[in-house]
């Protein structure tokens, strides 16, 4: 929270302090298209350079500039942090931010050069105070990364479970042989292999070692993040559950309201407005998509294990058609992820949520 404090700070004090250079990147794994505006100046035109060029190319710019401040975006993608790390330590101001359509004057004309400058002048907007020019995406510590790295693999090894799983059974299913369940687990398998003619049970008995090994290294994991979690929690609230809404939230202290906590989740809905004329639309899902997930499931077992909990009650009671249990859940949710939020931080206390159990914060 603090260095993207320091980074805004910073970004406000560029207009104010020598000359500014704006640097706009559309990054790639070989290459990056790269766009430069020397304060208020026209951009220049954008041009490609290698990777491992970047950097050195500018240690240069900055020379040519004594005293010049060098700021720079690039979009969060598949190449992670490991490049805003680097042009901070050059002491480069730099913001990584939300992916976005950026061919906005309906040319329908995309390539990476043209990304470069788009990106550009969105910066050059920011810069000069608009703080709606750009969505700044928060930037994890290389402890909170490596931590919260370990949540998605539990997710990608279950993943990988089920397509093994799912591959085998539709090998099986091919000729003629239909099974349900975990049919790849060792109580189970060598039931269904005996009946199996050889070729075929070599053939499936990929696919179950497959599933098993997977199956297996994700419940190592999971072991490992319900170890960290606290020792006491609020009933139908897991120590895996937990976890998760922890590692992929990063920092609870980092919202400052309870608006911020929804906005994060992407359980706000979406409206329509124009003339007069208003309607809402679904959620937005413009958060993460890990914690909304999680938070949902919570909310299915709070029934059960909390149904005195006030955002549930009406899931309880069994008087909704099916569309608006659907709603309600999501609405129960986003609520939901507010009173975390304040439990986490210490504003409250379970009893004035009407939570049963203590709750210890990680």
């Amino acid at each position: 929270m603090n260095s993207n404090n320091n980074q805004n700070i910073a970004g406000r004090a560029l207009v104010e302090t020598g000359v500014t250079i704006k640097v706009g990147l559309d990054v790639h794994a070989v290459k990056i298209a790269v766009c430069v505006q020397i304060d208020g100046a026209t951009a220049q035109p954008a041009q490609l350079m290698a990777s491992e060029h970047l950097l050195p190319w500018l240690a240069k710019l900055g020379a040519k500039h004594p005293g010049g401040n060098i700021v720079s975006c690039y979009e969060a993608g598949p190449l992670g942090y490991s490049l805003h790390r680097e042009l901070t330590a050059m002491n480069i101001t730099n913001y990584v931010v939300a992916p976005q359509r950026l061919d906005d004057r309906g040319k329908r004309q995309k390539t990476d050069r043209l990304d470069a400058r788009a990106l550009l002048e969105r910066l050059d907007r920011y810069v000069r105070g608009n703080r709606h020019a750009l969505a700044i995406v928060r930037v994890p510590t290389p402890e909170q990364e490596q931590a919260r790295a370990r949540v998605r693999l539990r997710e990608q090894l279950a993943a990988t479970r089920r397509q093994h799983e799912a591959r085998g059974r539709s090998v099986l299913l091919a000729q003629g042989i239909r099974v349900q369940g975990p049919w790849w687990r060792p109580a189970r398998w060598p039931k269904i292999a005996a009946a199996l003619p050889r070729w075929l049970k070599e053939l499936v008995g990929v696919w179950q070692q497959l599933a098993l090994s997977a199956d297996t290294q994700e419940r190592a994991v999971r072991a490992e993040l319900e170890a960290v979690a606290p020792a006491v929690l609020p009933r139908g609230i897991g120590a895996l559950t937990w976890t998760i809404l922890c590692r992929e939230i990063l920092d609870w202290s980092r919202f400052q309201n309870r608006r911020q906590v929804a906005s994060y989740t992407g359980l706000c809905p979406g409206i329509s407005q124009s003339g007069g004329k208003s309607r809402d639309g679904c959620i937005n899902r413009c958060g993460n998509r890990a914690i909304r997930h999680a938070l949902l499931e919570l909310v299915w077992r709070l029934v059960r294990w909390q149904p005195q909990y006030p955002p549930v009650r009406a899931l309880v009671d069994g008087a909704l058609s099916a569309r608006q249990r659907r709603k309600q859940a999501v609405a129960a949710a986003r609520r939901l992820a507010i009173d975390l939020w304040r439990l986490a931080t210490g504003q409250c206390t379970p009893q004035q949520l009407q939570l049963d159990a203590a709750f210890v914060p990680a």
